[in-house]
């Protein structure tokens, strides 16, 4: 019979240790398939479609539960002799079935790739340099300038955030998670998750060390898909500008902004404008009760301040008769025509249900970037109208002056814009399709790149204004001496 005090002496292991648990030299790295590695699509077991405790495998890309003995991550490891392991949330390397943690430097790649930071110096950096990065599949891409993946129908989307990523304020705030981590939101707030969503987008957006020229919108759309209540879908075509509305008021809600309280969007984008309305008597009365409607006071012009995030550029009629050779007439119309609607002179009749207005508009203030939105569009219970005119414009150097008040014209001192960004809307209104151009420095030279989905190839900047413009974005100059970087336009 053995003596009890013999088992006493015998070292007890029970399980690995921690230290016994954690190695630095793993024989499975060499089987790491960087090709199929894809962190753009929601974070959920393929199986068990859980968000809670999910592994990439990294020799095949698919995204299993858990790493325990009768995990999905285990079972998968065992049956296909994959056995390196990536947790989602806690970025540590895993090998099973062995079930110890990896340490090794040269996985620091995946880890960025899944995860992009910028630190502070390399933010200030990136409006300084046009350098080509190689992507791990062989392509070379600029940071920022790339493609997103038009999944089914998303497309009216991707032009939006892909003009928004081009705007340097708004891409610097996002681009460091610690600007907005802290705010403070209601208890099963979802709406939130739009600025958390958007910030990973834009990082992946501007990281220098991508495994793939393009990146996917997936997780961000998903986002949308939530918060507007199925409004915005992936699936179905939507418009632009009701998109870019909706969204700049969400993530300013979202980033804790109210009507008086500013956010980091209003702080970019937001203007001021004053607006003159006097209604008008029905069309149909005798022209003696309208002459005697007009001297009331509730027919008297009334004149009001609001604020804006983009304006709206109303098109010219676009003829409905055919020319000689049996083809429909595109007409242009210059720029400056459609702001005309904000000199302070030009009036525009405003129906609704049951009055009408007369309204003429001037700007008070001009925020640091401006968006137009040229309306194309006509819609009705029964179709929606396209209006195919071509807006004339310059890349450079558009000078607001003349649409300021004569107050605010003394205190506004730089008015002059140049275009960064152009979202164009091609073919029929319900069947067409989004693309964007981007336009942006290249050391001194002014560079600009068209954007469809995956597409990302060069263009002329006398071919950007032959497109039906939808949405632009400008730039205002910091000084009106700044001429110094429009060398290419």
């Amino acid at each position: 019979m053995v003596s009890p005090t013999y088992f006493k002496t015998l070292p007890v292991k029970i399980g690995r240790s921690s230290e016994d648990r954690r190695s630095r030299h793993c024989p499975y790295l060499d089987t790491i398939n960087r090709s199929v590695l894809d962190f753009d699509f929601e974070k959920l077991c393929s199986i068990s479609l859980s968000h809670i405790n999910v592994y990439a495998c990294l020799i095949c890309g698919k995204y299993f539960q858990g790493r325990g003995l009768k995990s999905h991550a285990y079972t998968h490891s065992v049956q296909f002799t994959h056995h390196v392991f990536l947790n989602l949330h806690t970025l540590k390397f895993y090998c099973l079935p062995d079930n110890y943690e990896i340490i090794d430097s040269s996985l620091e790649d995946i880890t960025y790739v899944l995860k992009p930071t910028f630190t502070r110096q390399h933010i200030s950096g990136l409006d300084k340099q046009g350098k080509l990065y190689r992507a791990y599949d062989g392509t070379t891409y600029l940071p920022g300038i790339v493609g997103l993946n038009n999944i089914k129908a998303n497309d009216y989307a991707n032009v939006v955030l892909q003009a928004l990523s081009n705007v340097p304020p708004l891409r610097n705030y996002f681009l460091e998670e610690e600007n907005y981590c802290g705010i403070r939101r209601p208890p099963g707030d979802i709406m939130f998750l739009l600025v958390q969503r958007f910030g990973e987008l834009m990082r992946k957006l501007w990281n220098p060390r991508n495994f793939k020229a393009h990146v996917s919108p997936h997780e961000m759309l998903q986002a949308v898909v939530l918060c507007s209540k199925k409004n915005f879908q992936i699936t179905k075509q939507g418009d632009a500008v009701d998109f870019l509305s909706w969204f700049m008021n969400a993530l300013h809600g979202a980033l804790g902004g109210t009507k008086k309280k500013p956010s980091s969007l209003t702080k970019v984008f937001q203007g001021s404008m004053r607006i003159f309305s006097k209604k008008l008597p029905h069309p149909d009365l005798p022209p003696e009760e309208k002459v005697a409607l007009l001297l009331k006071d509730e027919y008297q012009e009334e004149m009001s301040d609001t604020t804006f995030l983009f304006l709206t550029l109303d098109l010219p009629t676009a003829p409905l008769y055919k020319d000689e050779k049996e083809q429909l007439i595109i007409p242009q119309v210059p720029l400056f025509n459609i702001l005309a609607k904000f000199n302070g002179n030009t009036e525009k009749e405003y129906k609704t249900y049951k009055e009408n207005f007369l309204k003429r508009f001037q700007l008070l203030k001009l925020p640091p970037y401006l968006i137009f939105c040229i309306k194309r569009f006509t819609k009705n219970n029964f179709f929606v109208e396209k209006n195919p005119t071509i807006v004339n414009f310059p890349i450079t150097n558009v000078d607001l002056r003349e649409y300021l008040t004569e107050e605010a014209q003394v205190t506004e001192k730089n008015t002059t814009y140049d275009l960064v960004a152009n979202v164009v809307h091609d073919g029929k209104p319900t069947e067409g399709a989004y693309r964007i151009h981007d336009i942006f420095f290249s050391g001194e030279l002014y560079r600009c790149k068209f954007l469809q989905d995956l597409q990302v190839t060069d263009i002329l900047p006398q071919m950007i204004t032959l497109s039906e413009a939808y949405i632009q974005i400008w730039k205002r100059r910091e000084s009106e001496d700044d001429t110094t970087n429009h060398t290419g336009a």
